[in-house]
């Protein structure tokens, strides 16, 4: 199998399809209504690929799926299928929290009207490795057991490959699917619906297409970089670009991307801290 998949390889597991099928808004409502237990009235997009601006270099960073409860609270749901087996896929969603958190701001508001907002990551694998079906976290105080700190903010992993700890039975035919299985029940049977539907357009197929090209461009580019000695700034430069290109459209993390690109090993850090920042940097013992 090439890097970039073809389109008829795609799975409900690649960002692309994932995203085309929270278009809809119906089986986007009912996912999230069963991943937090919770009754929705009405979602607001705020751009299915959101790109958040970042301050200094205008340059931004693209959310699988953004979206706004009638109630305001905010919710980023983000697909992920390799496993970096370090702190980088635990550091973007810190990253991704702090970006949904300064785009809310923009709006004026204050910091006591800050609504909830949870970072969702559906995974194909066990970044914990213990086995659970999903991993919740909250800031919690360390020297008062239950003592929440309450600041409206929550990290969920969902685990495709867990055996642990109950989950909504939609939610566990889900997962199951993500991980390959074939769809039951009748969330998830819709959801298989959905992906035949997009993968039987032939407009959405032709944009996939599009961008697939560009990605194979940007590889053979960035590899094209990494092959040359003596990088100058702006060759490096393209070099992060291809680099953040393969994140943000096939999800890989950034230490697949580099791979593929080619970086040598002793490059790769000054890269993954420009990605994820300081604290992505495994640190030497």
């Amino acid at each position: 199998m090439a890097l970039i998949k073809t389109w008829e390889e795609l799975t409900i597991c690649d960002n692309f399809l994932f995203q085309k099928v929270m278009q809809n808004e119906s089986l986007c409502k009912r996912l999230i209504e069963k991943l937090l237990n919770i009754k929705i009235q009405s979602l607001t997009y705020t751009e299915l690929e959101k790109s958040i601006d970042l301050a200094v270099d205008r340059k931004g960073i693209r959310l699988d799926l953004f979206v706004v409860t009638d109630d305001g609270t905010m919710i980023n749901i983000e697909m992920q299928t390799t496993d970096s087996n370090n702190a980088e896929l635990v550091n973007r969603t810190r990253y991704y929290q702090s970006l949904v958190d300064l785009d809310s701001m923009k709006t004026g508001a204050k910091y006591k009207d800050m609504k909830k907002s949870y970072i969702i990551f559906i995974c194909t694998f066990d970044h914990f490795n213990l086995g659970r079906k999903v991993y919740t976290f909250t800031n919690r105080c360390h020297e008062c057991e239950g003592l929440e700190l309450g600041d409206g903010t929550c990290k969920i992993f969902l685990n495709a490959k867990g055996s642990v700890g109950g989950v909504d039975k939609d939610i566990d035919s889900f997962l199951a699917y993500v991980s390959g299985s074939a769809a039951e029940g009748e969330f998830t049977q819709d959801v298989a619906s959905e992906v035949e539907r997009i993968k039987r357009h032939d407009g959405l197929r032709r944009e996939y297409m599009s961008l697939r090209l560009a990605l194979e461009d940007k590889l053979d580019e960035g590899i094209a970089i990494g092959e040359e000695r003596g990088i100058v700034k702006g060759k490096a430069e393209e070099r992060l670009s291809s680099i953040r290109n393969l994140i943000e459209n096939l999800g890989w993390t950034a230490q697949k991307a580099m791979e593929a690109l080619r970086i040598p090993a002793e490059e790769q850090p000054k890269y993954l801290e420009q990605i994820n920042g300081p604290a992505a940097v495994p640190q030497p013992e």
